[in-house]
C-alpha cells in the first residue's frame, strides 16, 4: 500500500522534498533491522493541530535504541521541534499519521554495532483516519508467540522486531480475521501485533503486564488513567488465553488503532457482537482528550500551530 505522503520531510536536520530522501543499498538497516521507531497521531480539532503525547514518544523514541547502542544524535528538543515543524512544513490540518524514525546507516555487515556507528534520521507524516473499523473487528488467536526478553528486548520499538507481527497478521488473514493476538511463551495473552488488548469482565478491566512481553504503549497507559476517571477498576496481570472466550468485552488500544472493539474472538462473538458499554465510555473518552475538549489533559497536548 503506497502512502499519500506529504510534500516534505525531515531528513538529518533539513526539510527536503520527499523524493530527494534517498539511502545507499548498504545502508546497514535495510540488512539487519537496526531501525527504531515511533507512530505518532496529531488531531485537528477545527481551530489547531494537535499532537497527541509528544513527549513521551520522544522519550521512549530515544529509549529504544538505548537497548542495542544505538545512537540517536539529537537532542530531545531538537526531534520535538522537527515533529511539529514537519506539519507546519506541510501546513497539514486534518487528522495525520507521524513517523519518526532513526536507522543505522553506511555500516557495511558487521554486525558489532556500537555507539559510534553512523545513524540517520527521518520524519514523514501523511493523513490518516481510522486503521480499523470501530464498529468493531474480529480476532483470532494465532499460532506463532510473541518474542520475549529471553531472546530479544519487547520494549525496543526496533524494525527487525516486527517481523514477528509480519507473520502473524498473515496467519490471522489466512484464517479470515482482521487480527491477530500472540501468546506469550508461557501460552498467556500477549497483545496483536501493532496493539495492546484490554479485556472487560464483570465491570473490570485487565490488560496483559509487561511480563507477558507487551509493550508498554502510550495509548496503553492513556486507557489505565481514563479508567481511573471512569471509576473502572484496572488491573495489570496474567491473561489466560481461555478468558479471551469469556470476556464481555475486548477492545484494543495503540496509535494507530486508537481504540478499536473486537467483537468476535476466534469465531466466538463477544458480548452482543457490538461494542460494549465500557469500551464505548473509553472511546469516547479517548476522542474528547485528543480533540482538546477535556482540560484536564491538555497537557498531554502540543500544538503545532
Amino acid at each position: 500500500m503506497k502512502l499519500p505522503l506529504s510534500k516534505y520531510v525531515w531528513f538529518d536536520g533539513k526539510y527536503i522534498s520527499t523524493e530527494k530522501a534517498l539511502v545507499p543499498i548498504t545502508t546497514h538497516a535495510i540488512h539487519y533491522g537496526t531501525s527504531i521507531f515511533e507512530g505518532i497521531r496529531a488531531y485537528w480539532n477545527g481551530k489547531n493541530l494537535y499532537v497527541f503525547r509528544l513527549d513521551e514518544h520522544v522519550k521512549r523514541f530515544r529509549r529504544s535504541g538505548q537497548f542495542y547502542n544505538i545512537s540517536l544524535n539529537c537532542s530531545d528538543k531538537e526531534i520535538t521541534n522537527a515533529i511539529t515543524g514537519i506539519c507546519k512544513k506541510n501546513k497539514i490540518e486534518k487528522p495525520c499519521y507521524i513517523r519518526p524514525f532513526y536507522f543505522v546507516g553506511d555500516y557495511g555487515i558487521n554486525l558489532h554495532v556500537t555507539e559510534k556507528a553512523p545513524t540517520n534520521v527521518a520524519i514523514f507524516t501523511f493523513p490518516f483516519g481510522d486503521l480499523f473499523d470501530k464498529k468493531g473487528i474480529t480476532a483470532g488467536v494465532v499460532s506463532w508467540r510473541k518474542f520475549s526478553d529471553i531472546s530479544t528486548p519487547p520494549q525496543a520499538k526496533m524494525g527487525g522486531n516486527y517481523l514477528n507481527s509480519i507473520i502473524a497478521t498473515q496467519e490471522a488473514k489466512r484464517n479470515g480475521v482482521d487480527e491477530a493476538i500472540l501468546l506469550d511463551q508461557n501460552g498467556n495473552v500477549s497483545e496483536a501485533p501493532g496493539e495492546n488488548i484490554f479485556i472487560v469482565r464483570n465491570g473490570k478491566l485487565a490488560t496483559p503486564s509487561l511480563s507477558s512481553s507487551a509493550l508498554e504503549g502510550i495509548t496503553r497507559d492513556a486507557v489505565i488513567e481514563f479508567a481511573k476517571d471512569l471509576n473502572l477498576d484496572v488491573m495489570e496481570r496474567d491473561i489466560a488465553r481461555s478468558e479471551l472466550g469469556i470476556s464481555d468485552e475486548i477492545f484494543l488500544t495503540g496509535t494507530a488503532a486508537e481504540i478499536t472493539p473486537i467483537v468476535s474472538m476466534d469465531s466466538k462473538i463477544i458480548g452482543n457482537g457490538s461494542p460494549g458499554k465500557i469500551t464505548k465510555k473509553i472511546m469516547k473518552k479517548y476522542t474528547s482528550v485528543v480533540m482538546n475538549e477535556d482540560k484536564d489533559y491538555s497537557h498531554w497536548l502540543t500544538a503545532v500551530y
